[in-house]
């Protein structure tokens, strides 16, 4: 009888903030496969190890593909001042450095490396695809959340990277790059197992599995990664098919285990997510986003009215996926217990805090484009999700316009979504951030009014309108892009259309991450990136023009069709090879 030796770092994945910290750790061994995990608390132990690799690539967030992905879109910029040359060169995509996201390189392969265990442990024969049949309850959902975990880590990889080395097993030695089409079949065919594992119970109204996936998600993110690998990879995998304009999805997957996966199976699993799953959209935009929380809507106009969906720890209807964070984030474990994409993205230069309430301190990461602004304004004049969208600076009197002497790439306007929020006391005073007072005590010492870590409201990875509006780009109907419009308070469109679909993902979407590879699988990125050459921005407080780096933005998408820089490190340990495009003249020098 097979047995395993398995430590699994115990992490917060819950509302509850009373996480242990990472050298709290759980040492389950010598357990027999055939009992392994015999209870819920077994399989929770477990699968924290695997869910807190989220927590531990935002200790760095700067260098994850979330992050990535925003700044490289069409939609926000670099930003940061002077020494920040990541964050510019990720806009413009070029190099900062020999190993400039080599930190999340290893650690998303540690995330997979502890799904593989779990995987190996709980599929007791890889030769044969385990049933609901061959496992109880308990081992059938913990396997397949770890298959979705792994397709998920996987996902990020592929996306930010390209080809990247296929690890399936536990005790694998270390892989080297393979067919890309085999990577993408297994990313596919791990949600298509898990999503046949797992049981049909919504984490909607269950607070005990808050942060975990359930079966919608995961045919949510199955969507996600159908959409971008069969729109993306359409016209082959070499530069010339990447960049291509013609945008032509394929219809149909080989998975590795020999069977095939179609359109019509994708539109299935997001059909079954819309209608059985229970999770829903909140009635008003505005409650989405923590600026409408109650300590801080009292004392900011624009949220009056609004009601903060996770209010009092309440479960968000519509959050199907979220980053949980908590108050144990400290220097001494981890700062990835606490929202690093918040401080990222918060108001850069140190302002006081009235005068850019409700919105904290940052690093000034991912300012948005003047483009975003006035395509939107433009197409939508009505769209009520732009104000609940974008601060614009220039209408508040209070704030430094163009930043200050440090700022690169600064426009007047700030994305409201991730934004660390502050809330005014009763004695005048400002919290650094509105966490500390509305979850008083259990705060581990170094995140007690720190704004870099009391940040810890939800990420959001997959929302119930990005299902919906999948859900109409599969079928090519309206049904999802009008309740998606309804809600806004916009009128319904009366016929489909690919260019209808991109704009109310565009705007419902906007600078939550998904834009960048929604460019890159219709095959418009180019364009749509060249769009923010000679747009207005400011340089150390001087009025310029945001002009193009190394060629310019499409130049250097054509060159790499948007995939990073590959780690030098991983190419001199022989396991991939440098991506196209980052071989000479991609270094950033600078603005």
């Amino acid at each position: 009888m097979k047995k395993i030796i398995l430590t699994a770092a115990v992490a917060a994945i819950t509302l509850g903030f009373n996480s242990c910290s990472i050298d709290d750790v759980e040492n389950i061994t010598e357990l027999s496969q055939s009992v392994f995990p015999a209870t819920q608390e077994d399989a929770e132990a477990v699968l924290a190890g695997v869910y807190q690799n989220l927590n531990e690539t935002h200790a760095n967030p700067q260098m994850s593909f979330l992050y990535l992905a925003c700044l490289a879109s069409d939609d926000q910029l670099g930003g940061g001042g002077s020494n920040d040359k990541l964050m510019q060169a990720e806009d413009l995509m070029l190099s900062s450095g020999y190993d400039m996201t080599n930190q999340f390189y290893n650690d998303r392969y540690k995330g997979v490396a502890r799904a593989n265990v779990l995987i190996s442990v709980l599929a007791k024969d890889p030769e044969k695809p385990m049933t609901k049949q061959d496992l109880t309850p308990v081992q059938s959902q913990a396997l397949g959340e770890a298959l979705a975990l792994r397709a998920f880590y996987f996902y990020e990889l592929a996306s930010m990277y390209g080809n990247v080395p296929l690890v399936r097993n536990a005790d694998e030695a270390e892989a080297t790059q393979g067919d890309v089409a085999v990577l993408w079949g297994q990313i596919l065919q791990d949600y298509r197992d898990a999503i046949l594992l797992m049981n049909s119970e919504s984490n909607v109204d269950k607070m005990a599995r808050a942060g975990h996936l359930d079966k919608y998600a995961v045919e949510g993110l199955a969507a996600r990664a159908w959409l971008f690998y069969t729109g993306m990879y359409g016209n082959g995998s070499d530069i010339a098919a990447l960049t291509s304009t013609t945008y032509s999805p394929l219809s149909s997957v080989n998975l590795p285990d020999g069977s095939t996966l179609t359109k019509q199976d994708v539109i299935g699993w997001v059909d079954d997510a819309v209608t059985m799953s229970n999770y829903d959209l909140v009635p008003d935009f505005r409650n989405l986003w923590a600026y409408s929380n109650k300590l801080t809507k009292a004392d900011y106009l624009f949220a009056q009215g609004a009601a903060w969906a996770e209010d009092d720890k309440a479960l968000n209807i519509e959050s199907m996926f979220a980053i949980k964070f908590n108050k144990q984030a400290s220097w001494s474990t981890t700062i990835g217990y606490a929202n690093g994409i918040a401080l990222h993205f918060g108001v850069r230069g140190g302002q006081p805090y009235g005068d850019t309430f409700p919105f904290g301190q940052g690093w000034g990461a991912g300012p948005v484009t003047e483009n975003l602004v006035t395509d939107w304004a433009n197409a939508e004049p009505t769209d009520m999700r732009r104000a609940a969208t974008i601060q614009d600076w220039r209408t508040q009197a209070s704030y430094t316009k163009g930043g200050g002497n440090d700022f690169v790439q600064e426009t007047d306007f700030y994305e409201k979504k991730w934004s660390p929020i502050t809330c005014k006391r009763a004695d005048g005073t400002y919290a650094p951030t509105f966490e500390n007072d509305m979850y008083p005590g259990g705060w581990d010492i170094s995140g007690v009014d720190n704004f870099q870590l009391g940040n810890i409201h939800d990420l959001i990875l997959l929302r119930y309108a990005d299902l919906l509006l999948m859900q109409s780009e599969l079928n090519e109907n309206v049904s999802g892009i009008n309740r998606v419009r309804e809600r806004a308070g916009l009128t319904p469109i009366t016929a489909y259309s690919l260019q209808a679909l991109q704009n109310e993902r565009r705007w419902e979407l906007a600078c939550e991450g998904i834009r960048w590879n929604d460019i890159r699988r219709w095959h418009i990125a180019a364009a749509a990136l060249e769009k923010q050459t000679d747009t207005n921005i400011y340089i150390a407080g001087t009025p310029t023009k945001n002009t193009a780096h190394n060629g310019g933005y499409a130049a250097r998408y054509n060159a790499t069709a948007g995939f990073a820089k590959m780690p030098e490190t991983q190419v001199a340990l022989g396991l991939v090879q440098q991506n196209p495009g980052w071989e000479n003249g991609s270094d950033y020098g600078g603005w």
